[in-house]
């Protein structure tokens, strides 16, 4: 009989996360086409919460407290599954050239 280890695929995971929505959608993109020329299984790119951080700063420097700005910082996440990779498509995703901004962390499930 067959163990749940065996039954299970080995699968590597990719978290992406960009400050800019564009910017990760077109690098999911290329990393979907790169593993798919080398004949993978992929299951994504699967859309994670964004996670919004806000802060508010007093508009001058001590005076006037009831005058504030408010910024908000929103990152953006994806989450991509590449089922049994080999080792062409481990290379060949080290080899891909993300654009600046694109933060990618790649780990075997």
């Amino acid at each position: 009989m067959a163990t749940k280890k065996e039954i299970e695929k080995e699968k590597l995971r990719l978290r992406l996360r960009a400050y800019d929505h564009k910017l990760i959608d077109t690098s999911c993109r290329q990393i979907i086409d790169t593993a798919e020329r080398q004949d993978a299984e992929v299951i994504g790119p699967i859309p994670l919460p964004t996670e919004m951080k806000k802060y508010t700063v007093n508009r001058s420097t001590f005076i006037d407290k009831d005058s504030r700005e408010q910024f908000e910082l929103r990152i953006h996440k994806r989450l991509i599954d590449i089922l049994n990779p080999n080792q062409a498509i481990i290379e060949s995703l080290s080899r891909l050239n993300l654009p600046a901004g694109v933060d990618i962390e790649i780990k075997m499930v």
